[in-house]
């Protein structure tokens, strides 16, 4: 009976290492080397990914490495400090175009990618595509449907306390597209005054559009930023909404990279102080060129002591100044006490003074 009884039980030890061996990479269970072998729901969390956000297999990981390529804002300390000139300005021009008590505010400034933008403006509502014509590039601004009805009510001459009439489901007629052209045309305007001191571009608009699908500037994955205005007239108002790809600010992306001291944008008198007068004590090696020839090769290498070069130039020639290879002046050749010395008969050239500028 004890060697019947054996026979069944040895079965059994074999069939549950089988069944170990069998659902270890599954479940995770150490496997029998040692090593835990990881299943596909441990895989995916370590990269990041998860599926059960939603049907459509969004993976977040990816979206998060894609993201990062968005550049911050913060990196452009100007922008800043231009767009909140920019707010300065609109409080006023709005004021004078409408008459009325407007104020206005900026929300905040982000990044964005101008796809995901698009399928985020809430409609109906107008998109003015500008032109920055120095920067060869694009840009958009939204007038929301809260705005344009107000813009409308008060330059109509709705009377204040009353809430503007909004009519869903139907276009702008084009007494109302009119009227936000005015506008938009006031804060471009505004738009470049806000930039004069920094550099000078004119924001020219281009075209109306009501689809977003007809306002692209740039690529849905293209990053840009995007500023938000409020604009409140009492009891009504709406938002603006600017947006400048990067593309757009690339030309001027140094300019905006510098830190800023008050309202000179980064201009700093101490240094330019202590560098003018560095200027005046730093020693420059200046040369007096009497004539250049060229020569063979073959002639130069045979050259011996004693031999004679003549020069294209006599004793009244004049001679050429030159610093490195920057032509300065023309002098005349002389002599003063036991020195040989030369007199400056002409300006400086103009070659001479654009270098100076440019270093300046």
């Amino acid at each position: 009976m004890a060697e019947n009884s054996g026979a069944p039980a040895e079965a059994d030890i074999a069939a549950n290492w089988e069944a170990m061996i069998e659902s270890s990479p599954a479940d995770g269970s150490p496997a029998p080397g040692g090593e835990r072998i990881l299943n596909q729901d441990e895989i995916d969390n370590l990269l990041g990914f998860d599926l059960s956000d939603d049907d459509s297999g969004e993976r977040s990981g990816i979206r998060a490495i894609i993201n990062s390529a968005l550049v911050s804002y913060e990196r452009l300390p100007m922008l800043e400090i231009v767009f909140d000139r920019l707010v300065r300005l609109m409080t006023t021009s709005l004021r004078n175009f409408t008459s009325d008590n407007v104020e206005v505010s900026l929300d905040n400034i982000s990044s964005i990618r101008f796809g995901d933008y698009l399928n985020s403006i809430p409609l109906p509502a107008i998109l003015a595509v500008f032109r920055a014509e120095e920067l060869d590039n694009y840009g958009l601004l939204t007038v929301d449907s809260n705005l344009i009805y107000s813009i409308v009510d008060v330059l109509l001459g709705g009377r204040r306390g009353t809430a503007a009439m909004r009519i869903e489901g139907r276009p702008y007629t084009t007494i109302e597209r009119m009227l936000v052209e005015r506008m938009i045309e006031v804060v471009l305007a505004d738009a470049k005054a806000a930039f004069e001191p920094l550099t000078d571009v004119t924001f020219n608009l281009d075209r109306l559009e009501t689809n977003p699908r007809f306002a692209a500037i740039a690529r849905p994955a293209n990053a840009a930023i995007l500023v938000k205005l409020r604009i409140d007239m009492e009891d009504r108002g709406g938002r603006i909404e600017l947006l400048l790809p990067y593309a757009t600010l690339e030309p001027i992306r140094k300019m905006l990279l510098q830190q800023f001291m008050g309202e000179k944008f980064g201009r700093d008198n101490i240094w330019e102080s202590h560098l003018a007068t560095e200027l005046w004590t730093t020693q420059m090696e200046v040369r007096a060129v009497l004539d250049e020839q060229k020569m063979d090769l073959q002639r130069v290498l045979n050259l011996k002591v004693g031999d004679t070069i003549m020069l294209n130039a006599t004793a009244d020639s004049l001679v050429e100044l030159r610093a490195g290879t920057i032509p300065l002046t023309r002098a005349r050749m002389g002599r003063k006490n036991h020195n040989i010395a030369v007199r400056v008969e002409a300006p400086l050239a103009p070659a001479a003074q654009t270098a100076l500028q440019n270093f300046k």
